[in-house]
């Protein structure tokens, strides 16, 4: 059994507290620190979490193991590094860091002092996209050539002038940070790294706050092509369709922490002319959250890396670097 510290426990830090607490037999919550310790006071107590003054003192308890991060993005670097000297596991929130460099720091720290990191890119738990994994491994999809996806909503209205979600510093790139990295992490997992990105961002909806309205134009190691948008200022909506040379399979909906449903269209090659009607694919009930915590946990027990130097969740970041310089020069970036 892990014990784990969360720390922030605003409305996600809660969330994650409460799809494991009482429900897994290998990660607990034993402790909480927050910024904001009486808001949260009857929340902790509800969960059997001891209330610690701050991000130090949890990391100074010995009856602490791993840490979880529900912070603000900047923050997550210089959490995890410090976590990892303390000698404790960490699973942080997306993304990683906002630069390159600090998400490589993050991951070599903690491959230097040999504890597990994990990033929650829950979407990779999801049985509709581990299918589709499949259906590329074992040739059904044929060659990857395109994939589009899009994770939009009302982001933008959701918190006040002032907040940090809308400090351009803490939010680049608009919904890149909170939703768009999600898309990412999913087209890395199914089509390899991304080498050249194409992209632009405008705030349309509201006179302050981060940009509401961003896209990209991909260009993958592969060969493959994608786009992904990310509009905070609209209906919650969500896609991720990828085409391969002998079929498609396409995921989407306005709910995503739920257990998605999958649509798959083939071709017929000797019927190239007829319309092929998609079969829709169901899987069983489950817990993304639940599901990447106890598999961070796992792996922590039996001190394996998730989040290594120069993987995807590096990757991810660097490809939000390359974002970043695509909109400021209005020309395509290659991905570091």
């Amino acid at each position: 059994m892990i014990r784990a510290a969360i720390i922030g426990l605003g409305a996600w830090g809660q969330n994650l507290v409460r799809s494991v607490q009482g429900a897994s037999s290998s990660i607990q919550f034993v402790a909480a620190a927050t910024r904001s310790p009486d808001k949260s006071r009857e929340f902790a107590q509800a969960h059997g979490l001891r209330m610690l003054a701050g991000f130090e003192d949890v990391l100074a308890d010995a009856g602490i193991d791993a840490v979880v991060l529900a912070t603000p993005h900047s923050q997550h670097t210089e959490q995890i590094v410090a976590a990892a000297q303390a000698g404790k596991h960490v699973f942080s929130e997306k993304p990683l860091g906002l630069d390159a460099a600090s998400a490589q720091r993050a991951a070599q720290a903690c491959a230097e002092r040999g504890v597990t990191l994990g990033v929650g890119y829950n979407w990779r738990f999801q049985p509709a996209l581990q299918a589709i994994r499949a259906m590329i491994d074992d040739g059904t999809l044929g060659r990857v050539l395109h994939l589009e996806g899009n994770f939009c909503g009302p982001s933008a209205y959701r918190f006040p002038r002032g907040h940090w979600r809308h400090d351009r510093d803490e939010v680049p790139a608009g919904g890149m940070t909170g939703r768009g990295v999600h898309v990412v992490d999913a087209m890395l997992y199914l089509a390899g790294h991304i080498e050249q990105v194409t992209a632009q961002s405008f705030r349309l909806a509201q006179d302050f706050g981060v940009d509401d309205t961003t896209s990209m134009l991909l260009r993958f190691a592969s060969g493959a092509t994608g786009y992904i948008g990310t509009v905070i200022a609209t209906p919650e909506t969500w896609r991720l369709q990828v085409f391969g040379s002998k079929a498609w399979a396409e995921v989407g909906d306005v709910e995503h922490l739920h257990t998605w449903d999958l649509k798959v269209c083939t071709l017929d090659p000797q019927n190239i002319t007829v319309k092929q009607r998609p079969v829709v694919h169901t899987f069983p009930k489950t817990s993304t959250e639940r599901t990447e915590l106890e598999d961070f946990a796992r792996h922590a027990l039996a001190r394996q890396p998730i989040v290594v130097p120069g993987g995807d969740a590096v990757h991810n970041v660097a490809l939000l670097e390359a974002i970043l310089r695509s909109i400021e020069r209005q020309l395509p970036e290659r991905v570091s």
